[in-house]
């Protein structure tokens, strides 16, 4: 996965004020945390947050922090954003500092590939998972994980269990959990014409 880069600014005045006042500034608050450090409170600019966390990766994507201080050069990922439910607009964001050592827990998107026979024959496909929780090395995580439906007939699914994943990466949720389905009756067979 490509690692992005994102200035940050070390804050030391915090609250409602002070987060309103930085919006209004066109700029966003926000807070590093992670195992073993002190929450940290800082100013990120929403350009460079989005550019961070643009392409298919999205949250999921490693960025490397600049900036002054103990922050610099850390590896966080985006845990959380806030947005004003109204304009859509970025209020907060939390970036999860992580060790690239250890293996994280995170929401990876599925990708269906191809196109289910069961589909072609008049079926209806039905995706019960748009995502999956998985663990894995941070330099492990995928963009997204591929679902191949193309062998997929009516009344049939794929499971959790079934999926071929990257190396590396492993699914916490029930093997058995279906994935995706194609939904519908199969074409009866016609009947044969009555003898004459």
């Amino acid at each position: 996965m490509e690692r992005k880069e994102l200035n940050v600014e070390l804050r030391t005045r915090t609250g409602k004020g002070i987060s309103r006042e930085l919006r209004r500034s066109g700029m966003i608050p926000g807070v590093v945390y992670g195992k073993g450090m002190e929450a940290v409170p800082v100013t990120l600019n929403p350009k460079e947050l989005f550019a961070a966390i643009a392409g298919e990766g999205g949250h999921n994507n490693l960025i490397t922090l600049k900036g002054e201080g103990s922050l610099n050069g850390n590896v966080v990922i985006v845990a959380d954003v806030e947005r004003d439910p109204l304009k859509g607009s970025l209020r907060h964001v939390d970036l999860h500092k992580i060790n690239l050592e250890e293996k994280v827990r995170i929401q990876v998107a599925v990708a269906i590939v191809g196109t289910a026979i069961g589909v072609k024959n008049g079926g209806l496909l039905d995706v019960a998972m748009h995502s999956l929780h998985v663990e894995c090395l941070p330099t492990q995580i995928p963009e997204h994980i591929d679902v191949d439906v193309t062998d997929l007939a009516i009344g049939h699914s794929i499971h959790i269990g079934e999926l071929n994943l990257p190396a590396g990466i492993k699914v916490i949720e029930d093997s058995r959990a279906s994935v995706v389905s194609v939904l519908g009756k199969a074409k009866e067979e016609a009947a044969p014409a009555p003898a004459a």
